[in-house]
């Protein structure tokens, strides 16, 4: 993995501070009258780096959220907030002498270690997961336009199999409700160029069109669908294909290529669930443990 030279320098500063900080600890700890203890002045300081060491990892969030924040690069405030927000910890470990005195420190220290947990967790999908989203989802679209995308798919295959469905001098069949048209009527001209099926063909193609892909297409996470997976799929319209004249066989395709489709974004919309679901337990949280922080940190000057 290529390490570029912010996240190097990054990384030396973190290593080094925490290098000096372990370095000091150490005769604190042994030699210092009372023993290691965190009300004590060594251990308040390391209480001070911890405590705003998260409090930078916290602004990152501010910055995003209001624009007149705009100081600096983001990717340095990024790689300013994994360092530094991992490097408190051993900053707190320190602070409190590698000991939980009272339930308040027990839970401060349980938070920070899901905080942190949490965030590297986020990091490393956020690094590996869009290279998995680029091969699994060749056809991503923006997130917040899958709804549009799918109503266009429901659409378009609904003109597919009306166009294939029409009569010869029919009244043309209504599409599905959700799009709100219905396929236009033929007129003279057009029925000589349409592809004639019998009406067993045209039967067995709007049965397996109400029953099978329609059903997909509305509610692509259904587990009773055969079209969510693609080798299932796959059968479905081989099956088809051969109860059916090879002169539709082209739109067939088409059609298999939209539920290919659909499957795409279904899959991208469980990849953004994945990169993004991890921000639901590492924001609350690390709001919590930054006010809970304060709160401790007033109660042992104060008292």
């Amino acid at each position: 993995m290529r390490i570029d030279s912010s996240h190097r320098n990054w990384a030396v500063a973190s290593v080094s501070i925490l290098g000096l900080a372990t370095l000091l600890y150490l005769p604190y700890s042994f030699f210092y009258p009372g023993g290691a203890r965190g009300n004590s002045l060594p251990g308040l300081i390391y209480g001070v780096l911890g405590y705003g060491m998260m409090l930078y990892a916290g602004l990152m969030g501010a910055r995003k959220k209001v624009p007149l924040w705009r100081i600096g690069r983001a990717s340095v405030w990024m790689r300013g907030h994994l360092w530094l927000g991992a490097l408190s910890l051993p900053m707190i470990l320190f602070h409190s002498a590698f000991y939980a005195r009272g339930p308040l420190t027990f839970v401060l220290m349980t938070l920070l270690v899901i905080v942190i947990l949490s965030g590297l967790t986020g990091a490393m999908l956020q690094h590996f997961l869009p290279r998995r989203i680029l091969s699994d989802v060749p056809l991503e679209t923006i997130y917040e336009q899958i709804p549009t995308v799918r109503e266009q798919l429901r659409a378009e295959a609904s003109t597919i199999v009306d166009g294939l469905c029409r009569k010869s001098g029919a009244v043309a069949v209504a599409a599905p409700p959700e799009t709100g048209r219905s396929a236009p009527v033929a007129t003279a001209e057009e029925e000589e160029g349409l592809i004639g099926l019998t009406e067993s063909e045209r039967m067995n193609l709007r049965q397996a069109y109400n029953t099978g892909i329609l059903p997909f297409l509305r509610d692509p996470e259904s587990p009773d669908s055969p079209l969510g997976d693609a080798k299932h799929a796959a059968v479905f319209f081989e099956a088809l294909r051969k109860q059916l004249p090879t002169s539709i066989h082209e739109s067939l395709s088409d059609l298999e290529s939209i539920c290919d489709e659909e499957r795409q974004l279904t899959r991208q919309g469980r990849f953004y669930l994945v990169l993004h679901g991890w921000l639901l337990i590492h924001v609350p949280i690390s709001i919590t443990l930054l006010v809970l922080g304060g709160i401790h940190a007033i109660v042992a000057i104060r008292y």
